[in-house]
């Protein structure tokens, strides 16, 4: 299927690896890639249980200590690909909804549909995906490559064992395969932020009809929050790996409990830069749009007003029986909403819903880490403590 054909196709899916998984039948819909993110991430993971069993390292495997290698394969890539399969549908009907409304008006179409056409020969292209793998084998080769028998308490990486140990089948595959994996993955998520954030930038830069008095209160592009809510998963993903890192790290005795503070804070801010900064693009748009709003609604609201208190506060004063009903008083209402409206106006077409459901999807993964400053055992305690009233 020949997507990104116009706004109609709008998409960010391509490249080799979305084409292979068409291929295999694994990419439904044109759309829905979880069945290749589960194929992606069930795969290596088989292979590493069955080598560490064969290798009798199934009790290091299956170790709180290495809990972040089940997560990664599991869950994480797994929860890539529904990302994109609930968010590039957005992508495609957010552009077609500032086409219909005519924030892009037609004037500017001809802009609109070049910067598409940009977006798609960069989506199509094997080069990004490629340069993203080279990254992603050259982390592999920079980073630090460690154990499963050094995530063990007791075990140093200067160790006997552990220089054994990292020589097995099941931590080359892990690093070099599994982790290779799962950063080319996770590198491919943020080239395609990147895509999404540019697309955004040009077309801040069009010719765009914003309507200060908008109920939506973003002058029209309202529809963008909704967009970024379909980025729960990724944040998700996100925050799991993060919390799962951590735990490995405390388990294994290689930071302190305390230190997990400024290392939440940090991805909690670089998640907002992430998935909140693009929003604030069409800042000084908007903020120009409000300012024009409310002097135009100033203006129209003094000569309105002005009429108005001739008309009925004059020297003839209206009865009762003409005031009631008339369509004046209505009007003068309807125009003090439109006012309320214009002066509510935000910044960035983003709303405390928004923030909340995002905030939620952050926080959520990294609750178990309290877990070792209160275990289970005595929380449950404590809570028949304060029941039988103890």
């Amino acid at each position: 299927m020949d997507k990104g054909k116009g706004v109609a196709d709008f998409s960010l899916l391509g490249g080799p690896l979305y084409r292979l998984g068409c291929r295999l039948g694994l990419v439904r819909d044109g759309t829905n890639t979880i069945a290749l993110g589960l194929v992606l991430g069930a795969l290596p993971w088989i292979v590493l249980v069955a080598l560490a069993l064969a290798e009798h390292l199934g009790h290091v495997l299956f170790s709180i200590e290495a809990v972040a290698a089940h997560v990664r394969l599991l869950l994480v890539i797994p929860l890539f690909f529904v990302c994109e399969a609930m968010v590039d549908p957005q992508f495609g009907a957010f552009v077609r909804e500032i086409v219909r409304s005519q924030v892009v008006p037609p004037t500017a179409r001809a802009r609109l549909d070049a910067e598409i056409q940009r977006i798609v020969r960069w989506r199509d292209s094997w080069l990004p995906e490629a340069c993203v793998l080279l990254l992603a084998v050259l982390l592999d080769v920079a980073a630090p490559q460690g154990s499963f028998v050094s995530y063990l308490p007791g075990h140093s990486d200067s160790g006997s064992s552990s220089a054994i140990s990292a020589t097995t089948w099941s931590s080359q595959w892990y690093w070099m395969v599994c982790m290779t994996l799962f950063r080319f993955l996770l590198l491919r998520w943020i080239w395609r932020l990147v895509q999404w954030s540019l697309f955004l930038r040009r077309l801040s830069k069009l010719e765009l009809r914003l309507l200060p008095s908008h109920p939506d209160r973003a002058g029209g592009l309202g529809y963008l929050e909704l967009v970024h809510a379909q980025f729960v998963p990724l944040i998700v993903a996100i925050s799991s790996i993060q919390s799962a890192s951590l735990a490995q790290e405390v388990a294994s005795g290689r930071m302190a409990y305390e230190a997990i503070y400024p290392n939440i804070a940090f991805g909690l801010v670089a998640q907002a830069v992430l998935f909140l900064g693009p929003l604030f693009i069409f800042s000084p748009k908007l903020r120009k749009c409000r300012v024009k709003g409310i002097l135009d609604f100033s203006v129209l609201g003094e000569r309105y007003v002005h009429d108005f208190e001739k008309k009925w506060l004059g020297a003839r004063r209206a009865s009762a029986e003409e005031l009631l009903g008339n369509n004046d008083i209505q009007s003068l209402a309807d125009l003090n909403s439109s006012a309320d409206a214009i002066r509510d106006m935000r910044i960035a077409p983003i709303s405390l819903s928004l923030l909340i459901e995002l905030a939620i999807a952050a926080l959520l993964p990294l609750l178990p880490l309290a877990l070792f400053k209160y275990p289970i055992t005595e929380l449950l305690a404590k809570f028949v403590e304060l029941l039988a009233g103890v």
